[in-house]
């Protein structure tokens, strides 16, 4: 049996009890229970949703979903929201399934699906509302209002978004920026500990506008 006290007779820490647990009956390493434990917790620290958790309650996720810091999810509706396949959602973007502007008045909330299409990019703060359906390999500017159906490969951006040009465009404009502007590989990321002679070095060549990064 497991014992929820030390030698001492005390109450172990919570921790601790995780991992015992966790190895006794599943043979987990201590090392990877406290990993995904502290995952939990700093998220939940960071305000981010529990994907485990909306999933168990009817949200749909396909695979490689990229979320990035402080996104909203509408936890009180995750059932009617659907996510497919290697779409990401950069910081703070917030997804709504529900709208009770129209409680006071009417007595009801009004709500609706919300579908993300595969291949999408959500950009940074930007508020996908009730009701709203993003195609498949779409761009959503940053700081966007979604309000209306966005069609597959479309770029929209602004408040309320309004259609800007189809993906394909958007990629080509961008092939030729690139081919005129500063390109960077991964060595000049803080996640490869950029130096900071090349921080410098990026100022530069970035006097003139815009570069690339990989």
């Amino acid at each position: 049996m497991i014992s929820l006290r030390d030698s001492a007779g005390e109450f172990e820490p919570a921790f601790v009890l995780i991992t015992d647990i966790a190895y006794r009956c599943f043979r987990l390493p201590a090392w990877r229970v406290m990993f995904s434990f502290l995952k939990k917790i700093m998220r939940r620290i960071r305000g981010e949703p529990d994907i485990e958790l909306l999933v168990r309650n009817g949200m749909a996720v396909g695979v490689n979903l990229h979320m990035q810091d402080h996104c909203r999810i509408d936890i009180s509706f995750c059932w009617l929201i659907s996510i497919g396949n290697n779409v990401t959602l950069a910081p703070n973007v917030s997804i709504i399934a529900h709208d009770t502007s129209t409680k006071r008045h009417l007595g009801y909330t009004k709500i609706g699906l919300v579908s993300i299409g595969d291949n999408t990019f959500v950009g940074q703060d930007a508020t996908i509302l009730p009701g709203v359906r993003i195609g498949r390999n779409c761009i959503i500017g940053a700081g966007s209002v979604v309000n209306r159906d966005v069609p597959d490969n479309s770029v929209f951006a602004g408040n309320p978004a309004r259609f800007l040009c189809s993906t394909e465009t958007f990629v080509s404009r961008n092939k030729e920026l690139m081919a005129n502007h500063p390109v960077f590989d991964f060595s000049w990321t803080t996640q490869s500990g950029v130096s900071e002679e090349k921080k410098h070095v990026m100022i530069e060549r970035l006097q003139d506008g815009i570069g690339f990064i990989e």
